[in-house]
């Protein structure tokens, strides 16, 4: 198996987060967890990957601080696996890439589902990026630039 190149001490950050989320596997696996799958059988049935994948993607996001896990709910001797904070944080990112599908996607019409506001039962309006000021912005309002160095303190200081 050819090793691949690691990103965690890029600056870049889409590279950083790459490092963490940046299989097919794992952001399924995420998509599952958000719809409530808590344990390995379920993630493997609903998924049909392959065990040794599974365990090292769910060890990986745990390493990651994406997962924990937690003794079963039920009582019962199996784990489940939780996302952290920083896993649901991922949201959002999950439904920005179902909303570029929806848009872009060769054949849509085999898009069985469609994402809801679940008190309203209405689709959900398209992620937007916004200024600080509320202005709707694209890529060409955007740019990237050096973060403002931070000032060390002095062991004194």
């Amino acid at each position: 198996m050819v090793k691949r190149t690691s990103f965690e001490g890029d600056a870049c950050p889409i590279a950083r987060s790459l490092e963490a989320i940046g299989d097919w596997w794992s952001l399924l696996i995420i998509r599952e967890a958000l719809f409530g799958v808590r344990r390995f059988g379920e993630f493997q049935s609903k998924l049909g990957m392959a065990k040794n994948i599974l365990s090292a993607r769910l060890r990986s996001m745990i390493d990651h601080g994406i997962l924990e896990t937690a003794p079963a709910s039920d009582g019962s001797a199996y784990q489940e696996y939780l996302l952290t904070p920083k896993g649901r944080g991922l949201f959002p990112i999950l439904v920005a890439l179902r909303q570029w599908s929806e848009e872009f996607d060769d054949h849509p019409e085999e898009i069985t589902t469609i994402l809801v506001d679940r008190a309203k039962g209405r689709p959900v309006r398209k992620l937007e990026l916004r200024a600080e000021d509320g202005r709707l912005l694209s890529q060409p309002d955007t740019m990237v630039k050096l973060r403002p160095a931070t000032r060390r303190r002095s062991a004194m200081g």
